[in-house]
This record gives C-alpha cells, structure tokens and sequence, in this order.
C-alpha cells in the first residue's frame, strides 16, 4: 500500500515538474509594430470596404521549440478602426457597428494550440467583441523564427451577426461574412532588451 502510495506521489511531482519546464521554455516576446498589421475587408454593394486597426496590443508567450506551448493574447482599440473615410469610421464606431462607447475593446485570447502540418498550427480561442465571446478557430502559418525574431500570419472569417452588429443599408447592403487578416512579428523581449544595453 506504501510502495503504490509512493508512486502515485513519485509519478504526480515528475508531471508537475514536467509542465513546470514545458512552460518555463514559453518567454515573453513584444511586438515589431512597424512589421506588423491586423486588417480586415468587409464587402457591400457599393464597395469591398478595407480596413484595419491602428491601436493594439499583443500579450506573447512563445516558445519557438514548441509552438504548441505557447499563447497570446490580442486587445484592439475598437475606436482606432480606420478605412480611409472619415464619415464611415464615424459610423463604425457607432451604435450601429461597434459602439465603442459601450464596448472599447476587442480581445481575441488562445486556448489551444495544435500542429496541423509543416509551419502550419490550428488555433482554439476566444474571439470577444461587442462584449460577446464566441470559439473562434483559425489555422496559423509560422511564417519563419530564426535570431529570436520571428513572424505569424493568419486569415479568418467571422460572421458580424454572431456579434451583434445586424445593421444594413437597403441602398448598399452589407454581407455578413468579414474577412480578418492578422499578421504579427515578434520579437525574443529578454534578448531585445539585452542588445539595448549599452555595452563598457
């Protein structure tokens, strides 16, 4: 009874201490904003409307090793939305669209990361817009990772009535379906600031 006693505990402090070293190996990475972009194309009759955000953050623990590992978290600035047309934006961030008086933020947090092929990943999260949260899966390109650099690029779709935002123009109706376009460099943030330093 001691010796499987024993084990159960030898065996439990060997996976603990496992999952302690696969997430030890995760380190924070910051953003290269200026090689960095999160789009978005939203189509109509009268025009294929595109568009991005210009404020953002991104929350980044990566492991280049193991991918699987890692995680992130995006938070957008709804208000930053930006398609060129002052009046439209003013629009967008509206009532009627993102109301960003209401809800200033969209986050899209990882759950899950899986290997789906060569530099390809599949990823399980939670998309949060409009203050609804819905699963969102979208496959991951590991575009390439060498001199603790590397950059990340994906292409979903999300259905805006999911979140709430059903407003429609008889004269130039909107489709449902909007094209995201997140395309991400990252930076190693422990050996970006230590090539920072000044150097005796």
């Amino acid at each position: 009874m001691k010796s499987t006693l024993m084990k159960g505990v030898v065996l439990a402090a060997l996976l603990l201490a496992a999952a302690a070293s696969a997430a030890a190996q995760a380190k924070p990475h910051i953003v290269d904003k200026a090689h960095s972009q999160i789009n978005f194309v939203a189509e109509a009759r009268f025009i294929s409307a595109h568009g991005s955000f210009d404020q953002w953050e991104a929350e980044v623990m990566l492991d280049p090793a193991n991918i699987e590992g890692s995680s992130f978290k995006l938070t957008i600035e709804a208000a930053s939305i930006n398609t060129r047309v002052q009046p439209r934006d003013n629009h967008l961030r509206s009532k009627d669209f993102f109301d960003v008086a209401t809800y200033p933020q969209i986050t899209l947090v990882s759950k899950k990361i899986t290997k789906t092929g060569e530099q390809k990943y599949k990823v399980l999260g939670d998309l949060t817009l409009r203050g609804i949260t819905k699963p969102l899966e979208v496959e991951l390109t590991r575009v390439f990772y060498e001199n603790n650099r590397g950059r990340f690029r994906t292409t979903f779709a999300i259905n805006r009535k999911d979140f709430g935002i059903s407003f429609n123009s008889a004269m130039n109706p909107i489709e449902d379906i909007v094209q995201v376009q997140v395309d991400i460099n990252v930076l190693d943030k422990e050996a970006t600031e230590r090539a920072r330093q000044p150097r005796n």
